[in-house]
């Protein structure tokens, strides 16, 4: 039997319970743990089978109970997360966290709009106490950053948005970085790059971390000097292990601080154009 149990365990008040991350190095350390137990967890059950299992626990106060206590139900997150509104991406489970520790806004693509600027903004300016970290996710086959390379692929399919304001905004706000992956395949790889069987699906990955990147750039110059550290990361939905780009290192698991000008985004795109990630999905030339 193949199973995977995740367990909420609620202890008594008195039980001592990990102590809460107090800056972003320990924010960063406890979501890249919690993200590796989770996928090693499913890759445990995929190679050997049996009932796999992980406990969260959780805080009492965190679920309304002892509600006479001062402290009960007080919003203690120690990380914003801003992800996609995609159903396949649970925030808090990928993460082995429960309720109270991530203060999460999802929209579809993990863009700035307005509405998510202003959630955002009042975690900061009523949450700051708390808050370490701002984590911008993206995840593998986004169908908004999908939508977007298709139009740049064939513009025809920009021609029924036109009518439709909300989604051609969640659009318009791609676009820029799927240009910017198509202008960097092709000045990595040859104008012939777009001919190769797989671009499409390259350009869609490569446009996923560009996206984070860019969002995250522009949170963290939303909020200097007035808001948490700000990272990115891309979570597959296949592999479960968030990865990301940073320099010196390259591809790698974890979370990566966001490009700092537009030379740092230019060089995150022709990173990821040479990466063996997007090589292999291009295929053969």
């Amino acid at each position: 039997m193949k199973a995977v149990e995740f367990i909420y365990r609620c202890e008594a008040l008195d039980t001592d319970l990990p102590p809460r991350p107090d800056s972003p190095e320990t924010v960063k350390q406890r979501l890249d743990t919690g993200n590796r137990d989770f996928a090693a967890l499913l890759d445990d059950l995929h190679e050997s089978g049996g009932v796999m299992r992980r406990v969260v626990h959780l805080d009492p106060r965190d679920l309304g109970l002892f509600a006479n206590r001062p402290d009960a139900m007080r919003q203690r997150p120690f990380a914003v997360v801003l992800g996609c509104s995609d159903a396949r991406v649970p925030v808090e489970m990928i993460f082995n966290e429960g309720p109270n520790d991530l203060f999460v806004v999802r929209v579809a693509g993990n863009g700035l709009g307005t509405e998510v600027l202003g959630s955002l903004n009042y975690a900061f300016a009523n949450l700051a106490s708390g808050l370490h970290l701002a984590v911008v996710l993206g995840h593998s086959g986004c169908g908004a950053v999908t939508a977007a390379v298709d139009v740049v692929l064939s513009p025809a399919h920009y021609l029924p948005l036109v009518m439709t304001h909300s989604v051609r905004g969640l659009i318009d706000r791609l676009l820029l970085g799927v240009h910017l992956c198509a202008m960097q395949l092709r000045a990595v790889h040859g104008e012939s790059v777009t001919s190769r069987e797989g671009y499409r699906s390259a350009l869609i990955e490569m446009g996923v971390a560009v996206n984070a990147a860019l969002s995250a750039h522009a949170l963290a110059s939303e909020i200097a000097g007035a808001g948490p550290q700000t990272v990115w990361g891309v979570y597959p939905l296949a592999r479960h292990r968030i990865w990301s780009f940073r320099d010196g290192e390259g591809d790698c698991a974890g979370f990566a601080d966001p490009p700092r000008d537009e030379d740092g985004l230019r060089a995150l795109g022709v990173t990821l154009a040479r990466s063996d990630r997007i090589v292999s999905l291009l295929g053969s030339p």
